[in-house]
C-alpha cells in the first residue's frame, strides 16, 4: 500500500495551497479517506476526512471554512484544498486511509486509521 502526498510548500498568510494524495495497492472507494497534520511540539491530528463516495466530510473547527477535502475515486487520489491560510497552519501533513464504508459523523483528532502516507511539509509565512 502506498499513499503518497504532494502539494506542499512554502506560502504567505492567507495564500492557498492543495494537496494531493494518490492511493495504491488499496481498493480506493472501500476506504474512508482523511488528512492529519503535525506541527512541531505537537501531536499529530485529524483535521479532515471524507466517506468513501465523497458524500460526507468532517472538518476540525480549526480549519472548518477555510479547508476542503475532496476524493476523485476514478484516480483513486484525494485532495485538501487549503484557503486563507494562517501561520499555525504550518505543519507536515500527511494522508491517511481507514477500511470500511461506514460514517458516524463522529471523529476526534486521534482517529485511529490503518494506512498511513509520508508528509508534505506546508510553511506559512507571515
Amino acid at each position: 500500500v502506498q499513499l503518497q502526498a504532494s502539494g506542499g510548500g512554502l506560502v504567505q498568510v492567507g495564500g492557498s495551497l492543495r494537496l494531493s494524495c494518490a492511493a495504491s495497492g488499496i481498493t480506493f472507494d472501500k476506504y474512508k479517506m482523511g488528512w492529519f497534520r503535525q506541527a512541531p511540539g505537537w501531536e499529530r491530528e485529524l483535521i479532515a476526512i471524507i466517506s468513501w463516495s465523497g458524500d460526507s466530510t468532517y472538518y476540525t473547527d480549526s480549519v472548518k471554512g477555510r479547508f476542503t477535502i475532496s476524493r476523485d475515486n476514478a484516480e483513486n487520489t484525494v485532495y485538501l484544498q487549503m484557503d486563507s491560510l494562517k501561520p499555525e497552519d504550518t505543519a507536515v501533513y500527511y494522508c491517511a486511509a481507514k477500511f470500511g464504508r461506514s460514517w458516524s459523523g463522529q471523529f476526534d483528532r486521534t482517529y485511529n486509521m490503518d494506512y498511513w502516507g509520508k508528509g508534505t511539509q506546508v510553511t506559512v509565512s507571515s
